[in-house]
Order: C-alpha cells, then sequence, then structure tokens
C-alpha cells in the first residue's frame, strides 16, 4: 500500500495521529514500516503492546497491538497509561544535571558531601564516590534487590518502603561484578541520587521531576504515584507468569522504586520527554555533552548519565533507556540523536520474546521517514 490517506486509514485501527492532522501528514507519510512492525509485534507472547511512533513524515502516532486488559478484552488503543520502570533513571539524571548546571551540585562532588555519614561501612565509602559514579553506575555499590528481604518482591507488594531503607539494606551486601570500566548496574545508585536531590532542594525527587520536567514539558499523562497503588485509565494492565499462567499484578505500591523506577506515564509522554532531552529543550550544551558521555556497559552498549546508547541492529545507533517492573510493566525505546525519529514501547508483560522486540524497534527506527 503506498503512503496517503489510504495508508492511514488501514492504520486507524491499531494507530490515532495524534499531532498534525492526518490531511496534513498523510501525503509525506510511509506507514509500511509502521504496518510491518505492528504486525511483527503480535507474535512476540505479550498480551498488549503500546506503541508510539514519532517521524517527520508521520508526525506522532499512537496505537498497538493485542488487549490492554485480558479480563475484559479491552484492545490496546495508544493512550494507555503503563508504569515505565527505570526509564525514570533517564528523568532523574537531568533533574541533577539541570542543578549541575545551576552550579548547586558538581558532578565529581562526594557523596559524602551532600550526606555525611551515610555510606561508610568497611566495604563502601561515600568520600570516594561520585555524583558523576552514581549516574553513571561506576560507584561500586550493590543492587538493594538482591538483599534476603527481596527474595520475593511480591510479599511486599502493598508495602511503604523508603528509599533509605533501600540504600541501608544495599550496603550489606557485598560488592557486585564489575566491568573493567567499573559499571556494575544497581538501583542503588538512582536512589542514593534521589535523595542527594532532596537534600539540595529541599523537595524529594518525584516532586524535583513534576516542576523541572513534567509541568514544563506539559506532559499530561506522566505521574509520579507515591502510595497511589493503581495506575490512572485507560492503563496497560501488566501480567506476569505464575504457575504456568499469566495473572494480573498491575497494582502495586512502588515506593521503594524511588529515583530509580517510579513513574507512570503513556508513549506520547516517554517520547515527548526523550525528543526534548536529546535535542537539548531540557539541559545546557556542557550537561548534555556529559549525559551522552559513555562508557560499555555489562551488554557491550554504551552507558552515559542515565541513558544508552546502543544498536538495536548493526548499524543503527539509538538513544533511550529500558524499563522493567516486578510487577510485569515492562518499558522500551529508541531515539535518534537528532530526536527526529522515536520508537517508543509500553508492554503489559515481563514475559515476551525480548531479542525480538529489540529487533522490531532497530528495524522500525531505521526506516522510518
Amino acid at each position: 500500500m503506498r503512503a496517503g490517506t489510504s495508508a492511514v486509514a488501514a492504520l486507524a485501527v491499531t494507530a490515532a495521529l495524534v499531532t498534525a492532522p492526518a490531511a496534513a501528514a498523510a501525503p509525506q507519510c510511509d506507514t509500511g514500516p509502521i504496518r510491518t512492525a505492528l504486525e511483527s509485534l503480535k507474535d512476540v507472547g505479550a498480551p498488549g503492546i503500546v506503541v508510539t511512533v514519532k517521524s517527520p513524515g508521520c508526525g506522532l502516532w499512537s496505537g498497538g497491538v493485542g488487549v490492554a486488559d485480558r479480563r475484559t478484552g479491552r484492545k490496546v488503543t495508544g493512550d494507555e497509561h503503563s508504569r515505565i520502570g527505570s526509564d525514570t533513571k533517564a528523568w532523574t539524571a537531568t533533574v541533577v544535571l539541570q542543578l549541575v548546571g545551576e552550579g548547586r551540585i558538581r558532578l565529581d562532588d562526594t557523596v559524602d558531601r551532600y550526606l555525611p555519614g551515610l555510606v561508610r561501612t568497611r566495604r563502601y565509602d561515600g568520600r570516594r564516590i561520585t555524583i558523576r559514579q552514581l549516574l553513571q553506575h561506576t560507584s561500586g555499590l550493590p543492587e538493594y534487590l538482591e538483599a534476603p528481604f527481596w527474595a520475593d518482591e511480591e510479599a511486599h507488594r502493598w508495602d511503604h518502603i523508603e528509599p533509605l531503607r533501600t540504600v541501608r539494606q544495599a550496603l550489606a551486601l557485598p560488592p557486585p561484578d564489575r566491568t573493567p570500566d567499573g559499571f556494575a548496574y544497581a538501583n542503588t545508585n538512582y536512589n542514593l541520587a534521589g535523595l542527594i536531590v532532596a537534600k539540595v532542594t529541599g523537595r524529594d525527587i518525584g516532586t524535583e521531576i513534576n516542576r523541572r520536567i513534567i509541568k514544563r514539558l506539559g506532559l499530561r499523562g506522566t505521574s509520579w504515584p507515591g502510595d497511589r497503588t493503581t495506575i490512572a485509565k485507560p492503563d496497560l494492565r501488566s501480567y506476569v507468569k505464575r504457575g504456568g499462567s499469566l495473572v494480573d499484578r498491575t497494582e502495586w505500591n512502588t515506593t521503594e522504586a524511588d529515583a530509580s523506577g517510579e513513574l507512570i506515564s503513556t508513549g506520547a509522554d516517554a517520547t515527548a520527554f526523550w525528543t526534548a532531552l536529546v535535542t537539548g529543550r531540557l539541559l545546557a550544551p556542557a550537561q548534555l555533552a556529559e549525559m551522552k558521555r559513555t562508557i560499555p556497559d555489562d551488554a557491550g552498549q554504551g552507558y552515559g548519565l542515565g541513558v544508552e546508547r546502543y544498536q538495536l541492529i548493526p548499524g543503527q545507533d539509538a538513544w533511550g533507556h529500558a524499563g522493567s517492573m516486578a510487577g510485569g510493566h515492562t518499558f522500551r525505546n529508541a531515539v535518534t540523536d537528532d530526536g527526529e525519529r522515536a520508537v517508543t514501547l509500553l508492554i503489559g508483560t515481563d514475559d515476551f520474546d525480548s531479542d525480538r522486540v529489540d529487533a522490531v524497534i532497530g528495524t522500525l527506527i531505521r526506516d522510518l521517514r
């Protein structure tokens, strides 16, 4: 099918054009890559996937495949809310770097400068760990989720857990294995960074993300839930496998995730954030350059300050940050360096063919026009 009004109509069942009017965007819009991606995503094993695509010709598309709710059979339409997990790290790093630009934090300041005595054990010393190392996962701190307390995450599904508690859980653990460059991914780093933001500003990281990013960009579908266990409607329900069957675990108290993974958003909002970020609307050039300076991570890709630079298919570089939650919600995205093309997926389970999904994203962002 050729690009044009007929092509837009063919996608209407699964995707809605949510920016420029269809008549204006359609003549330049080649929907072939989008249709191919949607068809491929039907077979990756997820109940439902929200798909948001941004390109110069097609504008911003939001649609998807499958069902948002297995109990009711409600189909994915593209405007669903979902937990985005560790993609929150990019938002947290943005706040920290804004504070760097304001002269209120320095990347090479130590943790101890802001939180004296908190990280001071036989194994870990906050006087030797910098803010940069927290954001780049080179601090050498362990993953708090490896503490015995979290052996059964579902047992704490309804608990309010302060980020300070997660940091203290981590400090009791042995050091992690690290790459030659010192990389060892740990949510602990970002919960600690959130505590530093709170110390510097007098406001928690959720409040700072709201005032510095969400309100600034006019994001109406993004929120910091705190103790709220539900997700705004329409919601993408999330499922985990238990006893060979998928069970709904959408409702969850995610306070423990805090600066490392607490945000709820939509595909359109997350795409708007990433586009604004890579094109310099949220950070001054010096801070954006620091964010994009990467080292090899444990998967052979590049990790900067809260952002990942990767090739989901050979020869196609992109920025993004994956995310997942214990309740099943999964986030995948990719955006080109110029912000012209972006793909965002909200996935309603953690039980799917991840390699195939990544390949679909990589191919789509390469072929978008």
